[in-house]
């Protein structure tokens, strides 16, 4: 059975998504892009720098549109089952048929937006944490006073924390104490999949319920507890949950390995999720697609 997994923030670059223009399909999908946006991504995302790429109202929608673009080319596109990292989770279910293309976009494009606003209420921060166990990671992280909570787990003794900077401070500094090989704070804006989302998570919830939803083609594993959900309501309350919850990502490879996947190819920019995926179980195969 194949897989398709699509990246999340972080995985653009300059120049990205200029390739898949010279399709037709794609030109129309991105034309339309700029016209619900309102401004001209286009020329951002192909030839824009990577400091103009890290605006967050660019950032989300162009990972988004190199991923949903491409899918919608790709000749072998015939998943037997989808999942996105973070963001990727709204590519995975437009690609997959639970949202139209615009409703998608309009959804990221707010996402986006509400989680700039979320980052500005509290200074925030991430931090990598490698060479350590999830549960010794858990652990710390409880014991600590303020906001500090696992966010993204990538693969086995890869784990993201998430919260205020002085906690994150704090946490990385015993965890080193407990033996991780580095604990590495990230240059991003806030803290994302954690409490301190809360205000984000409020104001996208509305306009998610809002949204008309269908049944997947295929089943889509979500990142709020790693399963595979086809029912249009149940994704729209785990898409609610994912903002405040970490990305089990580790454990969403690991269950569709064991629901039948033995290829995955990772569509859009970027190859993060393939290096992950051959980490979690090097007997399957893993591919990246940033073009036909």
């Amino acid at each position: 059975m194949k897989a398709f997994v699509f990246p999340g923030q972080g995985a653009q670059f300059p120049g990205m998504g200029k390739n898949l223009y010279e399709t037709e399909t794609a030109k129309i999908l991105f034309e339309q892009a700029n016209d619900i946006l309102g401004f001209r991504i286009t020329d951002i995302m192909f030839d824009g720098t990577a400091e103009d790429l890290k605006q967050t109202k660019v950032t989300q929608p162009a990972v988004f549109l190199h991923s949903v673009i491409l899918a919608k080319i790709y000749p072998d596109f015939k998943p037997d089952m989808v999942a996105g990292h973070s963001l990727g989770e709204f590519s995975a279910l437009v690609a997959a048929g639970a949202m139209d293309f615009e409703s998608g976009l309009k959804l990221v494009s707010a996402r986006a937006k509400a989680m700039q606003k979320a980052c500005e209420l509290q200074p925030s921060t991430m931090a990598a944490i490698l060479g350590l166990d999830d549960a010794t990671v858990e652990q710390i992280c409880a014991e600590i006073e303020g906001v500090v909570v696992p966010a993204n787990y990538n693969c086995v003794g890869q784990l993201v924390i998430s919260g205020s900077v002085d906690a994150v401070e704090e946490a990385c500094g015993k965890l080193k104490a407990a033996g991780a090989k580095r604990a590495l704070v990230l240059p991003v804006g806030g803290a994302f999949h954690s409490p301190l989302m809360e205000p984000a998570r409020v104001e996208l919830e509305d306009a998610i319920h809002a949204t008309v939803f269908n049944p997947p083609v295929c089943p889509v594993y979500q990142n709020i507890d790693a399963q595979p959900h086809t029912e249009p309501e149940i994704i729209k309350q785990n898409l609610v949950k994912q903002l405040t919850a970490p990305v089990r990502w580790t454990q969403s490879v690991q269950n569709m390995i064991a629901g039948g996947a033995v290829s995955f190819v990772e569509l859009g920019p970027g190859n993060v999720l393939q290096g992950l995926i051959k980490k979690i179980n090097n007997s399957v195969d893993a591919e990246s697609k940033q073009s036909l």
